[in-house]
This record gives structure tokens, sequence and C-alpha cells, in this order.
């Protein structure tokens, strides 16, 4: 969906939302190259993302499969709205062993890690998203740290946010072109995932 707003900047968000599979949580086994456990919760690929976790293969019937919406809320920031598939969340005391359609939700802009999600709801502060073009990315991992994945592709769905304009009105509005994309789900490849680079050739 396509917003724009004439607070510290006109905005334009579009989401894009794509499909995905199993569960995640905040644990780190499999992180930085270290050796993962077997699992009989599908399979441990040699793809990593940017920070080393491995991703977990699995298939892609019933998978979990998250979708994201990102609009402007009246403080500056913007309110993130996941719709999730298949999938829970796990309990904060949660044991660090992958199971099946539950885990964690890792929210990122442009890369850079926000926060680990056990809700489906989140404010970004407006300062992680100065003057320009953004990508929100939410992508779901398993309880020990490994990325649920799909055909070889992280479990993800990633929103883009452009801000521009000056700062001085809070109103928003929609725009004519805008597409409301909630609880759709489009497989892109991972595309927009930041750890891509992982990706084992």
């Amino acid at each position: 969906m396509t917003w724009t707003r004439a607070l510290p900047a006109a905005l334009a968000v579009c989401v894009l939302v794509l499909t995905g599979t199993a569960s995640c949580d905040a644990g780190d086994a499999g992180h930085k190259g270290k050796a993962v456990s077997p699992s009989p919760v599908g399979k441990v690929l040699k793809d990593t993302d940017e920070e080393g976790r491995h991703y977990r293969e699995v298939d892609g019937k019933d998978a979990p499969e998250v979708g994201i919406e990102v609009q402007p809320d009246t403080d500056a920031g913007w309110d993130v709205r996941l719709t999730l598939t298949h999938f829970r969340f796990s309990p904060p005391d949660a044991r660090a062993t992958p199971v099946e359609g539950r885990g964690l939700v890792y929210l990122y802009v442009d890369g850079d890690l926000v926060t680990r999600l056990r809700t489906p709801g989140y404010r970004i502060p407006d300062n992680l998203v100065p003057r320009g073009t953004h990508t929100v990315t939410a992508r779901l991992y398993a309880d020990d740290g490994t990325v649920w994945a799909v055909d070889g592709d992280p479990v993800e769905s990633t929103a883009d946010i452009t801000v521009s304009g000056a700062e001085g009105s809070p109103d928003a509005s929609v725009s004519p072109d805008a597409l409301s994309a909630p609880g759709t789900y489009a497989r892109t490849g991972g595309r927009g995932s930041p750890d891509r680079a992982g990706k084992a050739s």
C-alpha cells in the first residue's frame, strides 16, 4: 500500500507481502557458522542469514507464512502489523529447540535488526527511517535461531518506505494509487532480504 505523509516528511509506503514457512525464536544456535544439531523438524541448509544463522528448510505444504503492513502513525513513527498463517509465537521461556510452526519474528530496517517480536504489532521510531527509501523486513526464525525457509528462501515479507518532504504537518493520507495487500502472499524468493548474501552457491 502506498501512503503519503506531510510530517517530518511525505511518505510513500509500498507493502509487498512474501510467503514463508515454519517457526522461529531468538535463540542463536547455528549462529556464526557453528554446527547445527540434526533435528526432525525440517532440514538445516548451508545457506545463512547476514549474521550466520542457518536456514531450516521445510515443506511448503501448510508451512507458516508472514505478511507485513507498515503505516505512518500519529507520532511520526511507523506502525507495523504482521499477518501470520500456520505460525504461533514462542513464549519467552521456550527451549532452544525448533518446533514446527513456532518461533519469533525478527524485524529489520535496511538489513539492521531492530527487534525480535513475540506479538504481531510494533512501532518503529521515526529516527530509524530518515529521509530516503527504506526496506522493512519481517522474517521467521525457529526457537534455535535458525531461519525458516521454503525452496531455499527465507520465510519473510518486506515493505518499502519512502520518506521525503519537509518538517511540519502531521497529516497523513492515502494516495489514489494505494494498494492494500494484508493477508496476500506472493513468493519472491526472499527478495529484499539483506541476508541473501549468505546464500551458498
